[in-house]
């Protein structure tokens, strides 16, 4: 591995799959939140242009660093290199894909 370790994070985000590459991930500031820093796209030198990276570069290209719910992150993986940033639809019922179930938390009434 090299000294500047690259990850592939995986996560839902609006009824969507999306595959991002960064140069940080950790636990953060925020409880119950990934940090995701440095994200990494890819060059423009080339006359093919992916316009689905395209989209995902003019949402997130921008952030400093994103925050990410933990029950949304399908996987994290450290790489060799950098891929293509990708996003693809959910299939409805039976897709390879299922997040984690989310525990539901009801707020105490004033005790009596």
């Amino acid at each position: 591995m090299s000294a500047q370790s690259i990850y592939k994070v995986v996560f839902h985000h609006q009824g969507q799959v999306v595959e991002l590459y960064a140069r940080q991930v950790g636990q953060g500031n925020l409880f119950g939140f990934v940090e995701v820093e440095g994200l990494i796209f890819g060059t423009r030198t080339t006359l093919v242009v992916d316009p689905g990276e395209e989209n995902l570069k003019s949402e997130f290209g921008e952030a400093k660093r994103i925050y990410l719910p933990l029950h949304a992150v399908i996987r994290i993986d450290e790489v060799e290199h950098e891929g293509v940033a990708r996003i693809r639809e959910v299939k409805e019922g039976g897709g390879e894909v299922k997040p984690f179930p989310v525990p539901i938390y009801t707020p105490r009434g004033p005790k009596e």
